[in-house]
C-alpha cells in the first residue's frame, strides 16, 4: 500500500498490485472524492479475478491523473481507470500499466517503488 494523490486528493490506502492487470477505482471512492459521476465513460468489458469465479461488470472507466512524490520532485501521469461498483478496503487498485507507465520498478524485498523523477530518483515506501 502506498501514499499517493489521485486527481487533487491524497490517498492513503492504494494498492500497488504487480499481478493484476487492471487500475480499479471504486464509485463510492470517487463520490468521496468529490468527483462527478458523469465523468464516467461506459464500457462493455466484463473483467475476472476481482469477485472469486465470477464476472465483473464495471459501470465504466474515467481517466484521472496520478501524482508520486512530493513538491520538490513528483511525476504526475494520467491513467484510465475501471470504475466498479461495490467497496473493497483500499482506495484504489493500481496493477502494472501502472508500473509500466511510470517505468516504476517495485522491490518487494525492501518494500519500495522507484521511479524517475525530474530531479532525481522518486522512492516511494510502503504505508503500512
Amino acid at each position: 500500500m502506498v501514499d499517493l494523490i489521485i486527481g487533487m486528493k491524497q490517498l492513503t490506502k492504494v494498492l500497488m498490485d504487480g499481478g493484476s492487470g487492471l487500475i480499479i477505482m471504486y464509485a463510492k471512492m470517487l463520490d468521496t472524492m468529490g468527483i462527478d459521476r458523469s465523468r464516467i465513460r461506459p464500457t462493455g468489458a466484463p473483467f475476472h479475478g476481482i469477485v472469486p469465479r465470477k464476472q465483473t461488470m464495471p459501470v465504466g472507466q474515467i481517466d484521472l491523473p496520478i501524482t508520486f512524490g512530493d513538491s520538490t520532485n513528483y511525476r504526475t501521469e494520467t491513467l484510465t481507470f475501471e470504475v466498479i461498483w461495490f467497496h473493497g478496503t483500499n482506495h484504489a487498485i493500481l496493477g502494472h500499466p501502472c508500473y509500466a507507465k511510470f517505468m516504476a520498478v517495485p522491490n518487494y524485498t525492501y518494500l519500495k517503488l522507484k521511479m524517475l523523477g525530474p530531479c532525481r530518483v522518486i522512492t516511494i515506501d510502503t504505508s503500512f
